[in-house]
């Protein structure tokens, strides 16, 4: 495949337009190395008294299969000798991540869209979620920064049997827009295999303030991105082609 650049959007091939564009939240809705990020360095230092660097937890979200930060908070304990157990882990992270009454690391989430961006959008396809979080924690956000939009379906972690990268929650998308082409727009490997299995084109976000950048953007292009964009912004000009 042959790619092109128009601006800082990076285009593989060519999808036919969606009738349906599916988020993921966390580096595409929502920028989150000062809340999720963050939450996972202050937890295995809570536990193991190292702080993790980025670059840690990087690599092990390009390795796929991280996506549940919870997990990853988890096996970084371990990997430095400390046996904690799970749920101890996933309740002081989120005690760390929503602190009392959303004082916690939730206050340094940045919202992606620009104003309007989601508005005329709604105007021209359907919009949906697939996000790794819970559905609180889905909540607490979109209530905060999108209270008007309406993401039919959303479709967080407790609705799938099996997590990204499975497909199961792209699929059942797929089930409420019958006969609709779907885009899927994520920043992980995770999100990328998901969208494979299920057979949905997908769009990769790799934002420029990341300082693997480039290695993020290449990543998911080889991962079967037939874009990659450096912002949400950027997908009006991805749909008008």
């Amino acid at each position: 495949m042959s790619s092109s650049r128009f601006g800082e959007l990076l285009v593989i091939a060519q999808s036919p337009p969606p009738d349906v564009i599916v988020f993921d939240m966390d580096g595409v809705l929502v920028e989150v190395t000062g809340s999720y990020r963050e939450a996972t360095r202050e937890t295995v230092r809570h536990f193991t008294g190292d702080l993790v660097s980025h670059d840690v937890i990087q690599d092990f979200k390009n390795l796929g299969g991280w996506n549940n930060d919870w997990l990853l908070s988890h096996r970084l304990i371990q990997d430095r000798g400390k046996n904690v157990a799970y749920s101890d882990v996933a309740g002081y992270f989120n005690r760390v991540f929503f602190g009392e009454n959303g004082d916690g690391l939730i206050r340094y989430e940045k919202w992606m869209p620009a104003s309007g961006l989601l508005e005329r959008l709604a105007e021209r396809v359907s919009l949906a979620i697939f996000t790794g979080r819970a559905k609180y924690e889905a909540d607490a956000t979109l209530g905060r920064y999108a209270p008007g939009i309406n993401f039919h379906p959303l479709i967080t972690d407790e609705l799938v049997a099996n997590p990204k990268p499975a497909p199961d929650g792209l699929e059942l998308i797929m089930h409420e827009h019958a006969n609709k082409t779907l885009w899927y727009l994520g920043d992980t490997v995770d999100d990328a295999r998901s969208a494979q299995a299920a057979g949905v084109p997908f769009v990769g976000i790799s934002m420029p303030h990341n300082p693997r950048h480039a290695e993020i953007a290449a990543l998911l292009k080889d991962s079967g991105a037939f874009a990659v964009l450096e912002d949400i912004n950027q997908i009006e000009g991805l749909l008008q082609g």
